[in-house]
């Protein structure tokens, strides 16, 4: 009789939905995409093009940590830099892990754009502050003088008093304590 009942109860709770079991898989896998994935790829992207733009003369800093003046841009997978006086070395072009400094086109090349803000953008850059750009100051209304009172000699004067006072009064502290302890090495 109890076995009879305990095959009952346990045939009940069979079932249930395949989707609200992946529900919580899918859920992670749409924060991984946006916390990392989605910004890797940004990274990469901006590397690319940095790795596009670089010529003669730019100063660069390499996988290794070397830093060296690139002194040919020999195809599309190397460049040849100069670490020392005379000393040259061919790098990869995807081992360059950062331009220094740039060199200024020359005046027949089109003006690259102008430094772009390099504030997260996406969600988190929205929740961290860096989604909106900020406004320019030219735009900035100016402040009200009249709010603001000038400071008048006579207040910097007892600011500087107070000052004063509190900086005597620290030493006289430490003058005590160090004479309080000349006295126990006398004891």
């Amino acid at each position: 009789m109890f076995v009879s009942t305990a095959y009952a109860q346990a045939a009940g709770g069979a079932g249930g939905g395949g989707f609200e079991a992946l529900l919580p898989l899918i859920l992670i896998f749409v924060v991984f995409y946006f916390l990392l994935i989605r910004p890797q790829q940004k990274k990469m992207k901006v590397h690319r093009e940095m790795l596009g733009a670089m010529r003669r003369g730019d100063k660069v800093v390499t996988g290794g940590g070397i830093i060296g003046t690139i002194t040919k841009v020999d195809n599309d997978q190397e460049v040849t830099v100069e670490i020392s006086k005379d000393v040259k070395v061919k790098v990869r072009r995807d081992l360059i892990s950062m331009v220094l400094s740039k060199t200024e086109p020359q005046a027949g090349s089109v003006p690259q754009a102008a430094n772009e803000d390099k504030r997260p953008g996406g969600i988190l850059g929205k929740l961290l502050g860096g989604g909106a750009k900020p406004q320019q100051a030219a735009n900035a209304p100016a402040p009200e003088a009249a709010n603001e009172a000038p400071e008048t000699d006579a207040d910097a004067s007892s600011d500087d008093q107070t000052d004063d006072q509190a900086d005597d009064q620290a030493d006289d502290q430490a003058g005590d304590e160090s004479g309080d302890k000349s006295d126990k090495k006398s004891d």
